[in-house]
């Protein structure tokens, strides 16, 4: 066991983890935060998706000894953020849901690349969600939301 401190959505978290625990198994077990869902636990689906020193990283890949001295910022961490409100209103509007699974994972990696975003170019936006898969919706709402919420950021000009 070992001893780590881990901010999680703002809050410091001491805890006493297993070395082979990983960070999606360390938010859903011991932080019951759910929203970090788990698909196939190798990197390849990002339903896991978190910020991790404000980076998108895949939870099932990380272990939670290494965020020791970390930030970390699940789904559940958006409440007051305005660029995942307009992403969460542009994902109802343009019928980016549908089973939901993949959802809370796609919205973390869509916030980053609206933050990144020169353009709203849409094969550059399939492409870096590209690493999120959906097996519901063919992603043709996901990337108009996406590329909505750029379109929106883009003409409020830089914060």
């Amino acid at each position: 066991m070992k001893d780590v401190t881990i901010t999680v959505n703002g809050e410091t978290i001491k805890a006493r983890v297993e070395p082979r625990l990983t960070l999606a198994d360390f938010l859903r077990d011991q932080r019951r935060l759910t929203g970090t869902h788990l698909g196939c636990e190798q990197g390849a689906c990002g339903t896991c998706t978190v910020l991790l020193a404000n980076e998108p990283v895949r939870a099932c890949l990380v272990f939670a000894v290494a965020c020791d001295g970390q930030h970390v910022q699940s789904i559940e961490g958006f409440a007051d953020d305005t660029v995942m409100s307009a992403l969460r209103i542009a994902f109802k509007e343009e019928h980016a849901l549908q089973c939901g699974f993949c959802t809370p994972g796609m919205l973390v990696t869509a916030r980053d690349i609206v933050l990144r975003s020169k353009d709203d170019d849409e094969k550059r936006v399939r492409t870096e969600l590209a690493g999120n898969l959906c097996r519901c919706t063919g992603y043709m709402g996901i990337v108009s939301a996406v590329r909505r919420v750029i379109r929106e950021q883009l003409a409020r000009g830089p914060a």
